[in-house]
Order: C-alpha cells, then sequence, then structure tokens
C-alpha cells in the first residue's frame, strides 16, 4: 500500500491495466512459439482463453473503467471508496482468471472468476449510470449506449448454461450464444465507449444534426451486424440481407462521424503530440480498415471464407482491439499526459508496439489470402509473425518501466 499512495491511487490503476496487457501480450507470444517449438506441458487451448479474457477483460475493460470514471464520474463522486474497491475486487477476477483459464481452461476456478467479474461490472454500469454528470452532450449519450450494450452482451453468457444442458456444446444455439456475447462487447461495449472518450476529447460542442444521424446510425448498425456471425450457422437468405444492410449502416454512421468532426480536426491536431498523432493514427486508420473489410463481405464469396480461414479472423479481431480500441485509449492517455510521451524509453515501447502491430497483422491477413488460394504457408510465417509479436511486448515493457520510474502524482 506505501507504493500505491506514493505514485497516487488512479496512477496506480493504470499501471496495473498495462501488467494486464503484458501478461495477454506474453501469452499470445507463447502461442506463437508453440507452433516452433510444441510443448506438451501446454495446453494451447488453454492459453487461448487466458490470452483472450484478459486482454478483452484484464486490458480493454480496465482501462476503460479507469478513463470512464476520469472523464465522466464527477470529483467528489469518484473520491468515494466504492470505485477503488471495484477496481480491485475486478482486478482480483482478472488475476483469477489469468491463473485459472491457462490451468484448466473453461472449469469450476475459470468460470467462477468470470461470473464474479460480470456480476461486479454490472455494479460499475450501475455506479456510472447513477453518477455520471448528466446533460446532453453526445459523448454522454454514447456512453450510457456503451453501457446498455454491455449489459445486453452478457445475455449470451447466461443463456450458455440453459443451451448446454438442452442442446449441448455442438449445437448452433451455443455457438450463437458465445456470438452474441463478443459480437456486443466488441462493437457494442468497446467500441460505443471509446468513441464517447474520443469525444470527450472534443472541447468544443459538436454539431448537433450529424451528431444524432451518427449515434442512430451506430446502434442500428451494430444490432444489424450481429446477423453476420449468426449466418455462419444459420444458412438463410433475410439474416444475409440484414448483415448486409448493417454493413451499409455502418458505413454511413461513419460518414456522419467524420461529417460532425471535420470542423474541429486540424485544431484538435494542433494540441497532440507526434506521439499522440501516431497511435490516434492508428486507431482511425484500424477503424477505416474495418469498415472497408466488412464491405467487402457483401461479396457472398469472400463472406461463405472469411470466418474459416483463421488468418482473416485474428486478424479482423487484431484489428478492432490492438488497433481501434487500443489506438484510442493510448491517444486518450498519451493528450491528457496520463501517461508521459517525454520519456524516450516511452516513444521508443509505442513504436515497437505500433510497427509490431502493423506488421503482424500484413503477416496475418496474408497468410489468410495463401490459404484462401490455396497457395500453403508463406516462406518464414511462423518465425517472422512470431518476432513481430515480440515487438509489441516490448514496446508493452518499455512503457511500464518508464512509468514505474515516475513518481508524481498526475491523476486527479
Amino acid at each position: 500500500m506505501k507504493f500505491l499512495t506514493k505514485i497516487g491511487i488512479q496512477k496506480s490503476w493504470i499501471i496495473v491495466c498495462f501488467f494486464n496487457f503484458l501478461v495477454a501480450s506474453i501469452m499470445g507470444l507463447v502461442m506463437r512459439f508453440l507452433y516452433l517449438f510444441p510443448l506438451k506441458n501446454i495446453n494451447y487451448s488453454y492459453l487461448l482463453h487466458g490470452h483472450s479474457h484478459v486482454a478483452m477483460l484484464g486490458w480493454t475493460y480496465l482501462m476503460l473503467y479507469v478513463l470512464i470514471v476520469h472523464f465522466f464520474i464527477p470529483k467528489d463522486k469518484r473520491r468515494k471508496p466504492i470505485y477503488n474497491r471495484l477496481f480491485w475486487l475486478t482486478e482480483f477476477a482478472v488475476i483469477g482468471m489469468m491463473i485459472a483459464f491457462p490451468v484448466q481452461g473453461y472449469a469450476l476456478f475459470s468460470i467462477l472468476f468470470s461470473v464474479m467479474h460480470i456480476v461486479l461490472s454490472y455494479v460499475f454500469c450501475g455506479l456510472v449510470w447513477r453518477d455520471c454528470c448528466k446533460g446532453k452532450r453526445r459523448d454522454k449519450k454514447l456512453l450510457l449506449g456503451a453501457i446498455l450494450f454491455m449489459i445486453f452482451s452478457t445475455v449470451g453468457i447466461w443463456l450458455l448454461g440453459p443451451v448446454i444442458s438442452l442442446a449441448g456444446k455442438q449445437s448452433i444455439f451455443y455457438q450463437i450464444a458465445i456470438q452474441f456475447f463478443l459480437h456486443f462487447q466488441f462493437n457494442g461495449w468497446f467500441l460505443f465507449a471509446v468513441l464517447a472518450l474520443f469525444l470527450r476529447q472534443i472541447k468544443n460542442e459538436i454539431e448537433k444534426e450529424n451528431s444524432l444521424l451518427f449515434f442512430a446510425l451506430l446502434i442500428a448498425a451494430t444490432i444489424a451486424t450481429f446477423a453476420f456471425p449468426v449466418s455462419w450457422y444459420v444458412k438463410n437468405n433475410i439474416v444475409k440481407c440484414i448483415s448486409g444492410i448493417g454493413v451499409v449502416l455502418q458505413f454511413f454512421a461513419f460518414v456522419y462521424f467524420y461529417k460532425m468532426l471535420k470542423s474541429q480536426i486540424s485544431s484538435f491536431q494542433a494540441s497532440l503530440s507526434s506521439t499522440t498523432k501516431m497511435v490516434y493514427s492508428l486507431a482511425i486508420g484500424s477503424l477505416f480498415l474495418k469498415i472497408i473489410f466488412q464491405l467487402m463481405l457483401l461479396i457472398p464469396v469472400l463472406a461463405e471464407s472469411s470466418h474459416q480461414i483463421r488468418g482473416f479472423v485474428i486478424g479482423f479481431i487484431h484489428l478492432t482491439t490492438l488497433g481501434i480500441i487500443t489506438g484510442f485509449l493510448f491517444g486518450i492517455l498519451f493528450q491528457n499526459k496520463l501517461i508521459s510521451d517525454k520519456s524516450s524509453f516511452v516513444r521508443l515501447g509505442v513504436k515497437c508496439f505500433v510497427f509490431g502491430y502493423i506488421i503482424t497483422e500484413i503477416l496475418l491477413f496474408l497468410q489468410g489470402g495463401f490459404f484462401y488460394f490455396n497457395k500453403g504457408v508463406l516462406p518464414w510465417y511462423y518465425e517472422s509473425i512470431f518476432i513481430t509479436s515480440a515487438l509489441i511486448v516490448l514496446g508493452l515493457v518499455l512503457i511500464i518501466v518508464s512509468e514505474l520510474k515516475i513518481k508524481k502524482i498526475r491523476v486527479d
């Protein structure tokens, strides 16, 4: 506790989030290593579960927790002990999953810690709904939308028990329940929350008409595009049509997103450091690619094969998590000096992370293309992707080491 007092409670929250991110990245690196040197005493599937849960719930969820509390909860309310206690209880659940999943996969303890995390997330949603300062700003409406999607997504998790008992794990209902949770976590809760935090950084009130259209279209698109993962298991033209409509709605949503921010882009960029510009560019560029890739899925032959090729699936997941979500989170942290980019360690760390992410994405999609055209495996693919994944880990290590050296409290 003496250490936490020295660096400040919320500063310690940020370091813990980066620690979780580092652990998730190391798990991912070990999975790359297993392709080169298989180890019998490490279960790849268990490690994958640990990697995905710690990345989603230990990094993305908890960093959103930190930034939402900092930017949306008034000072007098966020200083109440409940937010600090809730953060550490949630981290306890994350550490439980961090240990349990690689050891036993989906079993008693990993499920208990997962359920604990969900229950704690409900408490957090209730606190934000109660304490978030009222107003008509569009960022607050996006945040409340994110909270609703977070709660909505967990319906998929609660349905797993009844589905397993009635239809079994091999049924399409089991797979659809999982995809329901993942879709509304990534495209609902996570995406809406980072966009709300990003809009919070825009000091001037944004244009009302375009912002309302953006908000309405994005909600409709998020709901409609759930039809795409459903189409993997339900071969029905109506489902495919709804998915296509959702993709088009998403495209127009971000057209209006650009329109409502167009007049403020120059003044916003002028205040940013080069490091902040880099990670925001990463986020915006990844978001643009996500929209383009989803528009390409309107081509039936691509839609049919997209979820069957591992390189495409992992590349798209990382495009969303490491590119869009993490890019925005990094940008907000650097812009507000919650992480200092004055340190050469941090700047080098960010460059390692960004370079490692970009090259890894290129390799994943290239390998996916090779499989799609029946060309086999790229030369030196597994070695190359292991090295580029190691750059991501190195980048996070450099950022964490730099932050641990800073004693000054920067977060109120």
